[in-house]
């Protein structure tokens, strides 16, 4: 087959096979054969790029960064709905209908609790996609909403142009698996799906927004040239035709009907793997709806009912304390037995002491308690009128409850943390960052390797690592001799890698490869480091105050210290290699914008670095040079606003290459 045919078939099957996944729930191949062909595709590719196109199932897990959104005017507004909170006011709706319309029939839907977008197709293709905005005017999200895998690229047999709108979500299950991520790492979490749907639709970098696997239900045709429909409910069955995932509905010749299937709505919302706040009632009839308008703020032809918050009370029994991967305590208030939105709920979130304290919240309370987002449950406030006699004020502890180290908080005060650097709450976290590849870079170490050395009792610090015994790391499952000797080989490669490396390796807070690169060639060796006092510390370029305490704090931890012991006993380097020589761009502050071609990023970055340079990630008047690739944007712009000089691939690297001593052309 040749591979234009070959590629043109793949993406068909793919995009048939993500319909069949993501939309009806109903896959056919399993996910390894659907891998194998997504490989496949990816490879022909790489090998025919002019072949290859921008819509490919191969390009929906984002590309490079954009510097900011560009706005979008909507053709057809994107209008709000008027709210009502009770069946009077649905029914004053419906008498205003029919006074003019007195066979009006209604659709009934749920109302998803997400970001609103419209989706733009031209002869087929999808080629824009963007927020609503105030309604006229919105955002260009075009690459994030392509993660969107149950949004069809391709449409066949489709107007010439087709606007149609939906809800952009987070999946109940993804949401709870991201705040509990978020928890752990020591990150605020969001409120509710909305909150986590709006903030991962606006990533600018849209490799962060497939991640958080969101999905679409669409609701309107909001233009379709050359086609008309005499209805609401034709216009979504005419879109399920073409494979969108569409929102269910319910159509409804009385209000009586309609507050019956609102009623059924609220029943089963619980069940629902997406988060709603309502159901929505329109006017079937798009002639109807035509005739009846608009007021200045929303159409006469549809009313959004909202249910009211299920809140219940009950009793905190105690609190406890959970150390998450990254150290950090997380409360939680064990509560009696409530029965709240669709399940019995046992426990609650309190997130921080900061949380605590402002709603005073201990042990004995009555308190008024929620699920956010009607998924993870949480206390309101506290009924003190129910509070008993003898209660105090709850405080976290000021040691590990794990492990006994002292705990301290972020720099945002948010949240404490564990110091231990062999707490084994954090141990799963920390191996699995020692050995990550800007750290040791230790290959053959996943995750799940990683799980069974700490299972099988062979691994309780990473300084373990050095000393595993290989019969026994053979046997544990897909270990066998071959892949038993590449680990163990690749073990002892480590020991040499630089100090900067190892500097990463360790976790500290605030320590970031750029600084240990930075703190390795300025103290030479870790003994040099670990003697440096605050003073010394923060006389190092780009190393701050805070970051000066973070180190100080690490390296007087015992557990720190019984962990560099075993390393130096394991025979690691703790030497800086870093000679920089050549200082030519030392006291430069170069920021990279736009597609480059003849580096990665991190290439770039390292060069600039090792040439005693400086990488910063946004454009001000202390910047010295800006280095623009393909379609560089708002950075690009701020440096000509403010007469800072901007190169060009070649010219950056003929700045590169230019011999020591040479002169620099501003």
């Amino acid at each position: 087959m040749e591979p234009r045919d070959e590629i043109a078939q793949l993406t068909r099957e793919l995009e048939r096979h993500n319909y069949l996944y993501y939309v009806l729930d109903n896959p056919e191949i399993p996910d390894y054969q659907y891998d194998q062909m997504l490989r496949r595709l990816e490879t022909l590719e790489a090998q025919y790029p002019e072949l290859a196109s921008p819509l490919s199932p191969t390009r929906r897990v984002g590309g490079q960064p954009l510097d900011q959104f560009e706005k979008v005017s909507h053709p057809v507004p994107l209008e709000s709905l008027q709210d009502v909170f009770s069946y009077e006011e649905l029914e004053e709706f419906d008498q205003r209908v029919r006074e003019r319309f007195p066979e009006a029939v209604y659709t009934v839907e749920p109302k998803v609790d997400g970001l609103s977008v419209a989706l733009e197709y031209e002869n087929g293709q999808f080629v824009r996609g963007a927020t609503r905005g105030d309604g006229l005017v919105g955002e260009d999200v075009t690459e994030n909403l392509k993660t969107i895998r149950s949004i069809p690229m391709t449409l066949e047999d489709a107007p010439a142009r087709l606007i149609v709108r939906g809800e952009v979500f987070m999946p109940k299950g993804v949401f709870a698996a991201l705040n509990a991520r978020r928890e752990e790492l020591g990150e605020s979490p969001f409120a509710n799906p909305r909150n986590a749907a709006a903030g991962s639709l606006r990533q600018l970098d849209s490799r962060i927004a497939a991640r958080r696997q969101l999905d679409i239900l669409v609701f309107n045709v909001q233009l379709a040239e050359g086609r008309q429909f005499a209805s609401h409910a034709e216009s979504l069955d005419y879109l399920r035709e073409k494979r969108f995932k569409v929102i269910p509905y319910t159509r409804c010749a009385a209000i009586a009907e309609a507050e019956a299937a609102i009623a059924a709505v609220d029943a089963g919302r619980y069940d629902l793997p997406y988060d709603i706040d309502g159901a929505v009632v329109k006017v079937d009839d798009l002639g109807q709806r035509e005739a009846l308008g608009s007021t200045a703020k929303f159409p006469r032809w549809a009313a959004a009912y909202k249910y009211p918050p299920e809140i219940r009370e009950t009793v905190v029994e105690d609190i406890t304390v959970q150390v998450g991967r990254t150290g950090v305590l997380t409360p939680k208030a064990t509560v009696r037995p409530v029965r709240l939105a669709g399940t019995t709920v046992t426990s609650a979130t309190l997130h921080n002491q900061d949380f605590i304290t402002a709603r005073d919240v201990r042990i004995g309370d009555t308190v008024r308690i929620r699920k956010a987002g009607e998924i993870i449950p949480e206390i309101l406030e506290v009924v003190l009128d129910k509070r008993p006699a003898g209660t105090a004020p709850y405080r976290l502890p000021d040691r590990c409850p794990v492990c006994g180290s002292a705990v301290e908080r972020d720099e945002d005060g948010a949240f404490l943390r564990c110091t231990g650097a062999e707490c084994p709450a954090q141990l799963a976290r920390n191996v699995a960052h020692f050995v990550s590849r800007d750290a040791m870079d230790i290959d053959g170490l996943g995750t799940a390797i990683v799980q069974q050395l700490i299972d099988h009792g062979m691994v309780r610090s990473p300084a373990d690592l050095y000393y595993l015994d290989p019969a026994q790391v053979e046997g544990l499952e897909r270990m066998g001799k071959q892949s038993t000797e590449n680990l163990m080989a690749a073990i002892a490669a480590s020991k040499e890698n630089d100090l900067s490396r190892l500097l990463f390796a360790f976790g500290i807070r605030q320590v970031g490869a750029k600084a240990g690169k930075v703190l390795a060639a300025a103290f030479g060796s870790l003994d040099n480091l670990m003697a440096a006092t605050e003073e010394q510390l923060t006389e190092v370029p780009d190393i701050g105050a805070v970051t000066a305490k973070s180190l100080l704090r690490w390296f007087s931890n015992p557990q720190s210290q019984h962990m560099i012991g075993r390393l130096r006993e394991a025979g690691v380097n703790f030497l800086s290699r870093q000679t920089v020589t050549d200082r030519r761009l030392e006291g430069k502050t170069f920021v990279l914008t736009g597609a480059l071609s003849l580096f990665t990023r991190e290439e770039a970055t390292e060069k600039i670095e090792s040439l005693g340079g400086r990488a910063a990630g946004s454009v001000s008047k202390k910047t010295s040079y800006v280095v623009a690739g393909e379609n560089a944007g708002s950075k690009l712009r701020k440096a000509q606003e403010l007469g800072i000089p901007v190169l060009s691939e070649a010219e950056f690297l003929a700045l590169l290459d230019r011999p020591s001593g040479g002169e620099e052309t501003e």
